[in-house]
């Protein structure tokens, strides 16, 4: 194989094995130098032996993923605040395989499912990336793991329980995600404490990640009264120059404000029976510079 078609096949799988990457480390610099580590192991390998290239490179990915997250997971344990993962364009996160859902191929990248799958092992972690976003048959997992189906099963069976257990039941309708962010922007921007209380669910929580870079709650805010009065607090004190859009992250839409043309937060909503359950805010800087160019 030339080098030039190598470079072709790699740039082919890119973006799969960066949507394998980013949903096991919820980072896109981490992601990112796992898909340049992949490259030099393919760049390196006897091409000849490969039959499949693409199983080959979501082998590699995702061992080298693995090998990753287990040395983030220590560093998240000394992190200032609640952590959420970064924010990435959906368009970014991979093409679904053939046959595959494309709801359930964005669901695995949503906010909320990245954090409840940080509490799952590393091979946890990998069974249910390349099971529920890729479609992976248990065997072909089982050989990208260098583990039995039988193993494998069991690690898909205990990941899928943990990620149903703490998932929230968000709804994804986009018409009523896009009316509830709208309402949600006019009430916090009115100063309008009574309509902020509507569209919030009586145990709303509010989650703010800035890593100790901005300012956000060190805490998770809970219920409906204080996540509301937090908002207003927040909104009447932001700055000149800043402005925002909605676009689409993650699986759904959120806000993203700019603030002197330079990505300040990042705000998604999390709907529950018509209405909003969580308030996820990322503000740390470093979660928000790959939003730069968007």
């Amino acid at each position: 194989m030339r080098s030039d078609t190598a470079t072709e096949v790699f740039e082919e799988h890119r973006p799969v094995l960066f949507g394998v990457a980013y949903r096991m480390l919820g980072r896109v610099a981490d992601a990112e130098d796992v898909v340049q580590d992949a490259w030099l192991r393919w760049a390196g390998a006897d091409r000849a032996e490969v039959r499949e290239p693409r199983a080959f490179l979501i082998r590699i990915t995702t061992r080298l993923a693995i090998d990753r997250l287990r040395q983030v997971q220590s560093r998240r344990e000394s992190y200032v605040g609640p952590w959420l993962p970064e924010p990435l364009a959906t368009d970014a996160a991979g093409s679904p395989p053939d046959g595959a859902e494309r709801a359930v191929f964005a669901e695995t990248v949503t906010l909320a499912v990245l954090v409840v799958m940080e509490a799952l092992s590393p091979l946890e972690r990998a069974v249910f990336v390349l099971r529920e976003a890729f479609g992976y048959p248990y065997a072909e997992i089982g050989a990208i793991l260098d583990r039995s189906e039988a193993a494998v099963r069991q690690l898909a069976g205990r990941a899928r329980r943990h990620v149903e257990e703490g998932r929230p039941r968000y709804e994804v309708d986009p018409e009523q995600q896009r009316d509830l962010t709208e309402r949600f922007l006019a009430a916090a921007a009115g100063d309008d404490l009574a309509g902020l209380l509507s569209l919030l669910t009586a145990d709303a929580r509010l989650v703010g990640d800035s890593g100790g870079k901005a300012k956000a709650p060190l805490r998770i805010i809970e219920s409906a009264d204080k996540v509301a009065r937090f908002l207003l607090g927040v909104a009447k004190s932001q700055p000149a120059g800043l402005d925002f859009r909605l676009c689409d992250l993650n699986g759904g839409l959120a806000v993203l404000l700019h603030l002197d043309g330079v990505p300040d937060t990042v705000v998604q909503l999390g709907v529950q029976d018509g209405r909003i359950r969580t308030v996820y805010i990322v503000r740390n800087p470093d979660k928000l510079r790959a939003l730069a160019a968007d």
